[in-house]
């Protein structure tokens, strides 16, 4: 007992000695040392020799070779002599850095533009080797290294033969413990800085076993689904910190395109000791729940490859399959063992096809403002001949049609014109156009809704609609222009030409706080919409079909067309992201959604041409108990 005490107060006193020397490189518990490698022009080599222990570390360099020696590690045991040559551009300096994680008991160098892992991250062992310090300076040299410095303290402006940094026992367990409750220099902001890890003693029979990261705090989590194929004891390690995998060690290209990625937060390693298992008859099945990933950025499982090369890390998707499970979670299903995490694209993909799009936007855009205009006109002269009050919800769906179909049309010239300052007011006013149209095509499945099954009961007055078709949007865009840096400026890149984006009036792009914005306005109420939409038509599909005018193909197409673009149905495209039919989806989504305001037009002269047709064959008739059953027939079928 006495000595769990002594143990945790020595590990207290050396968290608050870190602490009161904040701002000095002195003690760091981990290290990133760098400098120039000043080497001739002949063949090169890095000889490693790191073991287990806690005594000095030694970086020294001459004029053909690289070395890393020292007893420092928890469990890497490595000697080995690399030659660089296919690693090192044949220049007199060579950038490095070395990395030394001992938490993680990971060490990695990068040397000129490669990244090479000298020893692989794990678990250490109750003891760690921490609190490194600068030996005193080596000897000057001609070749060796120059500006040697860590992280942003540099120890001498002189080439040097190497350098020397002592390092001290401590207890990992407490260490980690205590560093997750304070924050202390030389330890990145993350949950928990170590990693968790796992062994499963696999039973011979058919049932897959479950290892879960715990913790009632963590945000995130992976569950591994281990196949009854493993027969032996796996080993699980969880790690909660993705600066043990650098940026730098991502082949990013190999992955996700041209495009920059990153990993997620969780990396979890899967192995059987002293075994390489591939070629699984039934995958290992990973499930990460992560923060939000929005749909336009593309994600892909990938393993740690080490058979190329096992020196130099490259994420590859080879073996993974990628299962998106929703913008929470990801599901990823792979025939080896090694290190996974999932791929996350920073930057949406380009748009393809932008130039074509944006011609058939403007296009149908155009002649929506004018067909709306149309049908305002002719509802307005038309409005004192009926009492129907369907004809005042037509005509507001129409106006909300105009509004957004006429500041679509500009939004791109005000951006370019008039820069972020105007597009701050134009975005706000193009996002409450789309969810006052939006709102409009809810409130027509909610007015065909009440025709149809609540016959015996008035609707509700007109003002009533227009109140919660013009004013209720304001409501969610007057928080979200209250909140700030909301709307403005959104450039697209489109794939032709990634150097010149196309500029318009909308929300900030990749910003969390405008996608969650987008998700929980636009993205709910277009859910709702086509939802209660497509609903709507089957129940008016369920009504109407036994009778004789919709035993017509035609008939009952133009009607079932009608009432898609009337209750905002064709909208739903926006959800679908089929891969092999991406494209179509989009150009169809594109025209559909453009030439809405034309479409309804169309229906809407449909409608009044059949009207007249029924009055003509009405006042055709010469018996008027005739002409009343008549009357009577095209009353029930409209």
């Amino acid at each position: 007992m006495k000595t769990r005490v002594a143990d945790h107060l020595t590990t207290v006193f050396f968290i608050i000695s870190l602490l009161t020397a904040a701002g000095s490189s002195e003690h760091d518990l981990f290290l990133e040392f760098c400098g120039k490698w000043r080497h001739g022009n002949n063949s090169l080599s890095l000889n490693i020799d790191v073991s287990p222990g806690c005594g000095l570390l030694n970086v020294l360099a001459n004029e053909s070779s690289l070395s890393v020696r020292g007893r420092i590690t928890a469990n890497c045991h490595k000697t080995e002599v690399i030659h660089l040559n296919k690693y090192v551009e044949r220049n007199p300096d060579t950038d490095f850095c070395l990395h030394w994680e001992p938490l993680l008991d990971q060490m990695m160098l990068k040397v000129g533009e490669r990244n090479l892992v000298l020893c692989p991250p794990s678990r250490p062992e109750q003891n760690c080797c921490t609190d490194l310090s600068n030996e005193p300076n080596m000897p000057e040299a001609k070749y060796g290294i120059d500006k040697g410095r860590v992280r942003t303290d540099n120890y001498a402006d002189k080439t040097l033969e190497g350098y020397s940094f002592k390092g001290a026992i401590t207890n990992c367990k407490n260490l980690c413990d205590l560093v997750n409750q304070t924050s202390v220099k030389g330890f990145h902001n993350t949950e928990h800085p170590c990693a968790q890890k796992y062994e499963k003693e696999m039973k011979n029979d058919s049932k897959r076993e479950r290892v879960s990261t715990s913790g009632p705090k963590q945000k995130t989590s992976v569950t591994v689904d281990l196949p009854p194929a493993l027969t032996s004891k796996v080993s699980v390690t969880f790690f909660k910190n993705i600066s043990m995998f650098p940026p730098f060690s991502l082949s990013a290209h190999e992955t996700a395109g041209p495009e920059e990625a990153k990993p997620l937060m969780d990396v979890v390693e899967i192995s059987v000791e002293n075994e390489i298992i591939a070629d699984l008859p039934e995958p290992v099945k990973i499930f990460f729940d992560h923060d939000y990933i929005p749909g336009n950025l593309r994600r892909k499982c990938v393993a740690w490859d080490t058979h190329r090369d096992p020196l130099e890390v490259n994420w590859l998707d080879f073996g993974c399959k990628t299962k998106r499970k929703g913008s929470w979670h990801t599901e990823c299903q792979c025939d080896h063992l090694t290190y996974f995490t999932v791929l996350v694209q920073l930057e949406p993909k380009p748009v393809r096809h932008l130039l074509a799009l944006t011609a058939i936007t403007y296009v149908g855009c155009a002649a929506s403002f004018i067909s709306c205009i149309g049908v305002i006109v002719f509802f307005c002269r038309n409005r004192r001949r009926t009492k129907e009050q369907s004809v005042a919800i037509h005509l507001g769906l129409t106006l909300a049609l105009a509004l957004l179909s006429l500041i679509f049309f500009f939004t791109g010239v005000l951006a370019n014109v008039g820069g972020d300052n105007v597009c701050t007011w134009v975005g706000a006013l193009l996002h409450y156009a789309l969810l006052s149209s939006l709102t409009w095509m809810g409130i027509e499945v909610l007015n065909t809704f009440w025709l149809v099954y609540m016959v015996f009961r008035p609707s509700p007055r007109p003002y009533v609609w227009y109140l919660i078709g013009f004013v209720l949007p304001v409501v969610p865009v007057g928080i979200l222009a209250g909140v700030g840096d909301i709307y403005g400026m959104a450039e697209i890149e489109q794939a032709d030409d990634e150097d010149d984006p196309y500029r318009m009036c909308w929300m900030k792009l990749n910003e969390q706080n405008v996608l969650l914005a987008h998700c929980f306005t636009t993205m709910a109420l277009l859910a709702v919409l086509v939802s209660s939409g497509v609903l709507m038509l089957f129940l008016v599909f369920r009504e109407i079909r036994t009778r004789d005018e919709w035993k017509q193909n035609r008939v009952a197409f133009l009607s079932i067309w009608g009432l898609s673009c009337l209750f905002g149905v064709t909208w739903g495209l926006t959800f679908l992201n089929i891969e092999p039919l991406s494209d179509f989806i989009l150009f169809l989504s594109c025209f559909l959604n453009s030439f809405q305001g034309f479409f309804l037009m169309l229906r809407f002269y449909m409608m009044n041409w059949v009207r007249k047709q029924a009055n003509r064959s009405v006042l055709g008739s010469t018996s008027s108990g005739s002409v009343k059953q008549h009357m009577l027939q095209t009353t029930e079928k409209s």
